[in-house]
């Protein structure tokens, strides 16, 4: 049973002792979300700390907004976190949608899918050994797994299925009942078959969780309600936050049950001892 661990942000601080922790349990992937004007840690450079600080639990973006990276760069930022965790990491990718980001980045809120697909294909040259582009040679330095770390679509739209065909390695679906992921989870493999893909896609399923005292639980309902206020969904994303042993359990077991190939746990509350009531919870 492969159960991941989203991370709090509200002190990045304390994100090396949560890392510590998970590692000697049982806990499969570390996960941390991106934004760019918000109030939380850089996914990749917290990551990288992370990696340094543990030996067996992988680490991952969740999702990274590619679309505000300049590709060049990313490119050896995600090689180099893949050579220095030992082939560790997962690229958890997405285009975003807040018009801030995107102003910040200086990038169009209406081009960042097609700037997405236009920087896979660069991404994979790089990660490829290939020369990045003409008169440019290549970029390293090579990443531990070969041809890239292994990248996770997020999203929703047709678009966002598309691309774990064309350039992925499987779909990260967050915050939807297992009778919905089960869709998404179905359009996926039916995708991965359309373009002829070995294998299968693999499935993760992100949930949101606060255990323990109500203080814990109302923090993280306030952290979830700020971080997806600008959806206008907010109170529905709210409402989906799981709260006690059986809720995460039953949630999780369906998840499984659908094909999930993991469960993503994604603590909204900094409050650490979670680590410990999810693995008695699960575990």
């Amino acid at each position: 049973m492969n159960i991941g661990l989203g991370l709090p942000i509200d002190d990045p601080a304390q994100l090396p002792a949560w890392a510590r922790r998970a590692d000697t349990g049982p806990f499969t992937t570390l996960g941390l979300l991106d934004r760019l004007v918000y109030d939380n840690p850089e996914p990749l450079v917290t990551l990288a700390a992370l990696a340094g600080a543990t030996s067996r639990i992988r680490v991952q973006t969740e999702v990274l907004l590619a679309p505000h990276h300049n590709t060049a760069l990313l490119a050896k930022q995600t090689a180099t976190l893949d050579r220095l965790s030992d082939g560790r990491f997962t690229l958890g990718i997405g285009v975003g949608g807040r018009p801030d980001d995107c102003r910040a980045a200086g990038i169009d809120l209406h081009r960042r899918g097609q700037r997405l697909d236009e920087q896979m294909t660069l991404l994979r040259r790089a990660w490829s050994g290939k020369p990045y582009g003409d008169d440019i040679g290549p970029i390293g330095p090579a990443p531990a797994r070969r041809g890239g770390p292994e990248v996770l679509f997020g999203g929703f739209a047709p678009a966002a299925l598309e691309r774990v065909g064309r350039f992925g390695d499987g779909f990260l679906g967050a915050a939807l009942p297992p009778r919905h992921m089960s869709e998404l989870f179905r359009s996926v493999e039916a995708i991965w078959q359309k373009y002829d893909r070995p294998g299968r896609p693999r499935l993760v399923a992100q949930v949101s969780v606060a255990l323990g005292p109500q203080s814990t639980v109302d923090l993280a309902r306030r952290n979830l309600r700020g971080y997806y206020e600008f959806t206008g969904h907010a109170a529905s994303m709210e409402n989906g936050l799981l709260t006690t042993s059986d809720q995460i359990r039953q949630t999780a077991d369906a998840l499984f049950d659908i094909g999930a190939d993991e469960v993503m746990l994604y603590c909204w509350a900094p409050d650490i001892d979670q680590i410990d009531r999810l693995t008695d919870a699960l575990f």
